[in-house]
């Protein structure tokens, strides 16, 4: 049986951005996994059935360090001799496919799910250029998981159109739409999670959920939410998701609204996030950047209307005035407005949540995208 090695930086992407697909894919190859340690890789182990190695990759420029990786990844290469090494996140992907072509794999892949470089600046923009360029350089194809995201690799003249390819629709994973659904949160776990959240009937809902830090719009959000809620008593915002101050801090301020007003609920990582949608009635998601948003299709795919940021990805899911409104990035008072619009049209935002679970299953099944990833790797000689 042929060999994938599928590696990440972090067990934690190998775990959740490939959930179920690993399981999947060692039905018609041997598939190993590669990242740091952690408990994350032992629950690929367990949850994924699949072979596992530690290569310890740090997420900042670290020269003796991902020297010794790649050396690492090309020694582990040579041993295994997998007949497709597939990378995802920047530094895996970096690592993994110079690794990989020094070790004559026949078929490199990497997979791109957004590029934090593009809200870098100055001399460290044009180095992290440099790497990606060099990345794409030793891969055999680059997936964009998104068509705007294929169009910025393009723009940015990062390598040739014709190495590029978006699978299916978009998206690494697809969305498992059988998990993602209301009726998994019975009435009773609603009610206990408002009651200990001190969320009353005829509050307006809105919920953030991803990481707590700058590129992820949290700043505008918190401060236009924090407007709103003196104009508007019945509305709360839940932040659900874990802080990063350590590689992409909030403003002072930002961390001073989020503990004065109690109208902003701080709810931290979770490892199931649906009780927390269920009982929201909108997702603010005003991202500065994404590759393919997965919060925007499994909010959806619980039946809510999305406010998303106009970027790639995000723009692909939701279509402004049918399932969702579209705002300009780093749009403050935009933000505001479609908050606002969300509480004063209560019945076009009823009419949204039609357009929302149907657009998923049709577009973004995970069984679909699953199969789209497979017969890519089969047409491969």
């Amino acid at each position: 049986m042929q060999k994938i090695i599928r590696i990440t930086t972090v067990p934690s992407s190998l775990r959740t951005l490939l959930r179920g697909q690993s399981r999947f894919m060692s039905k018609h190859y041997e598939v190993i996994g590669i990242s740091g340690d952690g408990d994350a890789l032992a629950e690929v182990r367990q949850n994924e059935g699949i072979k596992t190695h530690v290569v310890e990759m740090t997420r900042t420029i670290t020269p003796i360090r991902d020297l010794k990786a790649t050396f690492k990844l090309y020694k582990l290469f040579k041993s295994e001799k997998p007949f497709i090494v597939h990378t995802h996140t920047p530094k895996a992907g970096t690592l993994g496919m110079l690794a990989a072509k020094l070790a004559r794999v026949p078929h490199r892949l990497h997979t791109i799910a957004g590029l934090p470089l593009l809200e870098t600046k100055g001399s460290k923009r044009k180095l992290l250029d440099a790497v990606e360029k060099f990345t794409y350089s030793c891969a055999t194809k680059i997936l964009p998981n998104s068509f705007g995201l294929e169009q910025i690799i393009i723009e940015n003249n990062y390598t040739k159109p014709e190495k590029l390819m978006v699978i299916g629709n978009g998206s690494s994973n697809g969305i498992d739409t059988s998990h993602y659904d209301t009726a998994h949160v019975s009435e009773e776990k609603k009610l206990e999670l408002k009651q200990e959240l001190g969320i009353v009937n005829n509050d307006i809902v809105f919920i953030f959920i991803g990481r707590i830090v700058r590129d992820k719009g949290i700043n505008e959000l918190v401060s236009a939410f924090n407007r709103l809620s003196k104009k508007e008593l019945h509305c709360k915002l839940i932040l659900v998701g874990p802080r990063e101050n350590h590689l992409d801090p909030l403003l002072p301020e930002t961390e001073a609204l989020i503990k004065e007003n109690n109208q902003i609920l701080a709810v931290g990582l979770q490892k199931d996030i649906r009780p927390y949608v269920a009982i929201s009635n909108v997702l603010t998601f005003p991202s500065y950047r994404e590759g393919f948003p997965n919060v925007v299709l499994q909010c959806s795919c619980m039946n809510l209307p999305c406010i998303v940021s106009d970027i790639n990805g995000c723009n692909e899911v939701i279509e402004d005035g049918v399932n969702g409104l579209i705002i300009p990035v780093k749009n403050e008072q935009a933000l505001e407005q479609a908050m606002q619009f969300m509480i004063d049209h209560p019945e076009k935002r009823k009419d949204m949540v039609n357009y929302t679970r149907s657009r998923i299953i049709e577009r973004y099944e995970q069984g679909f995208v699953w199969n789209e990833i497979l017969n890519y790797y089969k047409s491969l000689k």
